[in-house]
C-alpha cells in the first residue's frame, strides 16, 4: 500500500517558520526523528519511505500554498496512490493553537492550499489533518497573522504538539483513518 503524506507551505526563507508553515515543520520534524532527508522533485520536496510494509511519500510542495493542489494531483496520480491513502497537512485559524483535528473530508475553511486542494481533485473527500494556529489577531488582520511567526510561547506550544501530530501520520497508515480519529480527536 501507498500513502501520500504532503504538509502545506511556503517556499522561501522569508516563510519559514511562520503560523501557515505548520505543515512544512510537522514533516521536517518527522524527517529529522528518523535522520531522513528530503530531495527536490517535481513540485516539490520529496521523501520515500517503508513504513510496516508501506511506502510512504512525503511532500512538500514547493508551488508555494494557493496552487498545493497540483503538486497533489501530479503526486497522487503518477505513484497511483487512491485519495484515501492521502493525508494533506495544514495550519488551522480555526482551532486553538496546538490543537490537531483529523477527518476524513470537509470544506476548505477559508484555506488557499486546502482550496487548491479541492480544485485539483475535484471533490472534499480526503483525508486531511489540521493543526490549529489560533485566531488572536484583529479584525482584517487575517493574512499577517498566518505569515506572522510564531511567538516564543506559541512555539513551544507547536512542538509539544508535533510528536502527536507525528503519531497521529504514523497512525493513519497504520491503522486507518476511522481508528485514528477516535484515538487523536
Amino acid at each position: 500500500m501507498k500513502y501520500l503524506i504532503c504538509g502545506l507551505g511556503n517556499i522561501g526563507k522569508e516563510y519559514k517558520d511562520t503560523r501557515h508553515n505548520i505543515g512544512f515543520h510537522i514533516l521536517d520534524h518527522f524527517a529529522e526523528s528518523k535522520n531522513f532527508t528530503f530531495q527536490p522533485g517535481r513540485y516539490g520536496d520529496l521523501l520515500k519511505l517503508k513504513y510496516k510494509g508501506r511506502i510512504l511519500l512525503l511532500l512538500k510542495p514547493n508551488t508555494f500554498m494557493n496552487l498545493s493542489g497540483k503538486a497533489v494531483k501530479f503526486w497522487l496520480k503518477k505513484e497511483k496512490i487512491k485519495i484515501e491513502n492521502s493525508l494533506i497537512i495544514a495550519d488551522d485559524i480555526n482551532l486553538n493553537l496546538g490543537k490537531i483535528r483529523l477527518r476524513n473530508k470537509g470544506g476548505d475553511g477559508g484555506h488557499n492550499g486546502l482550496k487548491s486542494v479541492e480544485s485539483e481533485l475535484n471533490t472534499t473527500n480526503y483525508p486531511r489533518l489540521r493543526i490549529g494556529i489560533g485566531n488572536d489577531f484583529a479584525e482584517g488582520r487575517q493574512v499577517d497573522h498566518v505569515l506572522g511567526k510564531f511567538s516564543n510561547e506559541e512555539l513551544e506550544q507547536v512542538q509539544s504538539v508535533t510528536p502527536n501530530s507525528i503519531a497521529c501520520i504514523m497512525s493513519f497508515v497504520s491503522i486507518g483513518l476511522t481508528r485514528t480519529m477516535n484515538s487523536y480527536n
